[in-house]
């Protein structure tokens, strides 16, 4: 057996073809190949799940009951396996309280930091709140001069209502002479009533002494009484000087106090931090005036309310309120809405300031009489969402509802207690809304006083470690309060690779699936030194990519091919990279060697003279950006990430387009306005967001091809002999499905808290239909042959039916040759689901007012592929339409129209446009990292 080598024969999963190969140990290896060529099978389907199986079988039984079984993959050997990692394009969890802080255990460690070395300060008078003992107390006193005269003071009552006269009572009972009064000092006895409805502050003097080095022992025993009396509090009047002390985390002047610091107060996800309003999660359902009145040129009476709309001037009893309500504010119900007061709006909206006396007929006739305050309509709407138990009426409110932030806390999840604490000036949640850069900064420059210093001193170590690997792997922009949800395939790998390099494990195999995706060329440089670095601690990394530079700083490329599907799953070349580039065979060779390449378009495309110009964009980092698209173009906008790109086009451009257009429930980001929406008629969003979150969606559902396959299939004589109509061959409605799956073909075992696993069902074994259906043939294939051919075999096997062949002929021109008809939506990788939503528009007529909208289509495509999505990206604004993407690969950027670029840096340090023009004026920008890039591209040509 090599030790040096990972050796791997017959592997057979998916569509590898009985390989063999030999891999070098503990070096950079990069997997590449078309889209579809097996690399993904080999790196994850094949060498990781062997890798992970094993680990799994060397556990004890009792382990390996609560993990299952893991599969055996379909290979004869591989030798030298390490135990193994995946740090694959899975994005991290939608839970909304799940963020970058919690996922990378940053704010664990923070928690802990606050909860040890924080200091509560008082919300209403800004002061340090500090607990201290009695001892502490007599300390502190004991440094006042000699002789000072000192006054035990025990406050009984600050700024609160009342006469107190059993207050008095008990006090002269008790022993006691004097009392503070309101600040006056004055004899017990001569007290007389307080005034009942005013404020009142009652400090009781427990003792009186001068300071000499006899009286500790007097002083502490003072000060016990005093804290019993006054619930921990004491003032103690020193001459001129008055000293407060509190054995609480309570403000002496106030009250406001915070209970004994510890990690979970500083949880949001802990009923003893989190805010009670929000529960944690930094966000309500409201009622969204936007929703309730959509047109605001209507009247009440016309509907302009949209709650109201079908019940004005009936006998509902919640509109002869709602009526009432008008009347007694004289609200002219035929006046438009955009014509009301906001006086009157706010009556609508909250309802009435005071008690109104009113009579309602119900519709069985009786009436009841009522003098109550009446609810507005978003009142009346919220309140009805919280108590419902109908699931339709909680529905119906809904729509009218919107996520705001919570009223009480203002997003920030923690309740005033815990938001109370400092470290540094700063409480834990402006802490999270920090960059990892300025986090890093913060934390190198944070002053404490040497025993606090020494207390914090390892949880310091370990925040700093942990950020300091955000930053080396490109995502220093990032938020500790960012949502997971929100983060891009690419970022939340690159994450979850930071957390590993902070284990710093060694014997380790790493599979990774393009870590470079939505990285800037000029943060891929750090990138690359992360990778080498974890290669160093003696560690193999596997890794897929198609990005070059990354490709030629490996220590070895493995090149699948020759193409995609049953065309690909051969090993084309293995070696150096400069081994790779001379071999013939290999298309990645060819374009690494500069034999092939993605060519300068001749000349760049003015547009039809029309734009879509944004003014004022403030979204999350803008600032106040104004930018023009030319309409007929292929713009690509660009910039390092966290620059700005997708607040720009996807949080403003593309939502202002879509509510321009009547989907009112989409708001687009901040900005001020955009000028040429009249000259747009439909925008189309083509995301890397999946298909279908279930199997049964698949590439032929979504384009609507399995529409005329259903229809093809109805004409056959035995379908015409059976009587079956077109719904026999869906999966989704019963008579032609297994009813044992209902059509699924696998049955989804709900697993609790770890994700859902589908098993292939035992009746129909994965076919999705009964006997019966499979017993229609079209030229000797059934409906579930059909969806098991790929897109390839399908266009020959379709070619005399002209409306099936056209459809699939999308597919092809987008490079999804390889993938199967019905492959579930589930198994496809954000990049495939992109094109197959590309593909589907492609079927659509162009109107040459469209503006496509693609946010790195390049994700997962090697350069041959990049090379025939320009080509349909071309296409498209030839047709007359507009294309824009956001998009780091150089290729598809040296091929636009118009550039824009956001920089010059991620998060704070970005949000404005450092340039923009045709690739041959953003190379001339001497601060566009872009340009610098650019420039060898258009050199090479």
């Amino acid at each position: 057996m090599q030790h040096d080598k990972i050796v791997i024969k017959g592997a057979r999963e998916n569509n590898l073809k009985n390989i063999d190969l030999t891999i070098p140990r503990d070096k950079l290896v990069i997997m590449t190949g078309l889209s579809g060529s097996g690399k993904t099978s080999l790196a994850f389907d094949t060498i990781y799940a062997e890798g992970q199986r094993r680990y799994v079988e060397s556990l004890s039984a009792y382990a390996r009951m609560f993990l299952g079984g893991v599969e055996k993959p379909d290979v004869d050997l591989i030798e030298g396996l390490s135990p193994s990692i995946s740090i694959d394009q899975k994005t991290t969890s939608n839970n909304p309280r799940s963020t970058v802080g919690t996922v990378t255990e940053i704010y664990d460690y923070l928690r802990l930091l606050y909860a040890r070395v924080g200091v509560p300060y008082c919300p209403v008078h800004n002061e340090p709140i500090v607990s201290q003992t009695i001892t502490q107390m007599v300390d502190r006193i004991m440094e006042q001069p000699e002789k000072t005269r000192l006054e035990i003071l025990a406050p009984v009552a600050h700024r609160e209502k009342g006469t107190f006269k059993d207050v008095f009572e008990k006090l002269l009972k008790d022993g006691y002479l004097r009392a503070r009064v309101d600040g006056q000092m004055i004899l017990l006895e001569d007290v007389k009533p307080l005034e009942k409805n005013k404020k009142h502050s009652i400090d009781v003097v427990v003792d009186r002494i001068v300071k000499n080095d006899g009286i500790r022992s007097r002083l502490h025993d003072s000060l016990e009484t005093a804290v019993k009396l006054a619930n921990g509090i004491v003032v103690v009047l020193a001459g001129e000087n008055e000293l407060l002390f509190s054995q609480n985390y309570s403000c002496p002047k106030c009250g406001f106090s915070v209970p004994r610091l510890e990690p979970r107060l500083f949880s949001f996800n802990s009923p003893l931090g989190a805010c009670d309003e929000c529960k944690g999660l930094g966000i309500t359902q409201r009622v969204d005036v936007d929703y309730l009145i959509p047109d605001r040129t209507k009247s009440i009476r016309k509907g302009g309310i949209v709650y109201y709309k079908n019940i004005v001037d009936t006998e509902n009893i919640e509109w002869q309120t709602f009526n009432t309500l008008c009347r007694h504010y004289h609200i002219d119900l035929d006046k438009p809405i955009q014509d009301f007061t906001p006086e009157e709006l706010e009556i609508v909206l909250y309802g009435s300031k005071e008690p109104i006396a009113y009579s309602i007929a119900s519709r069985s006739g009786n009436r009841f009489s009522r003098n109550d305050y009446i609810e507005g309509v978003k009142t009346l709407i919220e309140r009805r969402f919280v108590e419902t138990t109908s699931t339709m009426s909680r529905e119906w409110y809904a729509s009218f509802m919107a996520e705001s932030p919570c009223p009480k806390c203002g997003g920030k999840r923690l309740n005033e207690m815990a938001l109370s604490v400092r470290v540094g000036g700063k409480n834990i949640y402006e802490w999270t809304t920090m960059s990892v850069i300025q986090a890093l900064d913060f934390m190198k420059n944070l002053q404490l006083d040497p025993m606090r210093a020494e207390i914090a001193r390892l949880v310091i170590k370990e925040i700093v470690s942990r950020l300091t690997f955000l930053k080396d792997v490109g995502l220093e922009y990032l938020t500790l309060d960012r949502l997971a949800g929100t983060l891009s395939g690419g970022e939340a790998q690159r994450i979850r690779l930071a957390t590993q390099i902070g284990s710093q494990l060694t014997g380790v195999l790493y599979v990774l699936d393009e870590p470079s995706i939505g990285l800037h060329q000029r943060d891929n440089a750090r990138l690359i030194k992360t990778l080498k670095n974890m290669r160093d601690l003696g560690n193999s990394l596997i890794v897929v990519e198609h990005d070059e530079e990354t490709m030629m700083e490996s220590d070895w490329i493995v090149d699948i091919g020759p193409g995609a599907g049953v065309h690909g799953g051969e090993v084309i070349a293995s070696g150096t990279p400069q081994e790779v580039m001379q071999c013939e065979n290999s298309i990645t060779g060819q374009y690494l060697s500069g034999r092939k390449k993605i060519d300068v378009p001749t000349k760049r495309r003015k547009g039809n003279g029309l734009f879509l110009e944004i003014k004022g964009a403030q979204e999350n980092n803008l600032k106040n950006v104004n930018v023009k698209f030319p309409l007929g173009t292929l713009t690509v906008v660009t910039g390092v990430s966290g620059s700005g790109k997708s607040s720009l086009v996807n949080e403003i451009l593309c939502k202002a387009v879509q509510h321009s257009l009547g989907r009112t429930r989409i708001k687009p980001g901040k900005h001020k306005a955009i000028l040429g929406l009249e000259n747009i008629d439909k925008v189309i969003e083509i995301s890397q967001d999946p298909i279908g979150r279930t199997p049964r969606s698949n590439p032929v559902t979504y384009t609507g091809v399995f529409d005329d396959i259903r229809d093809l299939f109805t004409q056959t004589p035995e379908a015409k002999l059976r009587g079956y109509d077109k719904g026999r061959f869906s999966f989704n409605v019963r008579g032609g499905r297994c009813e044992a799956c209902q059509g699924d073909g696998v049955k989804r075992i709900s697993m609790h808290f770890l994700p859902d696993v589908y098993v292939p069902c035992e009746e129909c074994h994965g076919k999705r239909y009964n006997e019966e259906t499979l017993q229609v043939t079209y030229k000797g294939k059934n409906i579930y042959d059909v969806l098991e051919m790929t897109v390839e075999e399908a266009i020959e096997f379709f070619s005399s039916i002209h409306r099936i062949k056209s459809k699939l002929q999308t597919l092809h021109d987008v490079g999804l040759d390889y993938v199967k008809l019905g492959q579930p939506a589930t198994t496809l990788s954000g990049g495939e689901a992109q094109r197959v939503k590309l593909a589907s528009e492609l079927q659509r007529k162009a109107t040459g007012k469209t503006v496509f909208i693609l946010d790195e289509p390049t994700t997962g495509l090697h350069t041959h592929d990049v090379k025939k999505l320009l080509a349909v990206l071309q296409r498209i604004v030839d047709n007359g339409d507009t294309v824009i993407v956001i998009e780091h690969n150089l290729d598809v950027i040296k091929c636009a129209d118009y550039i824009i670029d956001i920089g010059p840096e991620g998060g704070d340090q970005g949000g404005t446009i450092i340039a923009k023009g045709t690739p041959e004026q953003i190379v001339k920008v001497e601060k566009s990292y872009t340009g610098q890039y650019l420039k060898s591209m258009l050199e090479k040509g």
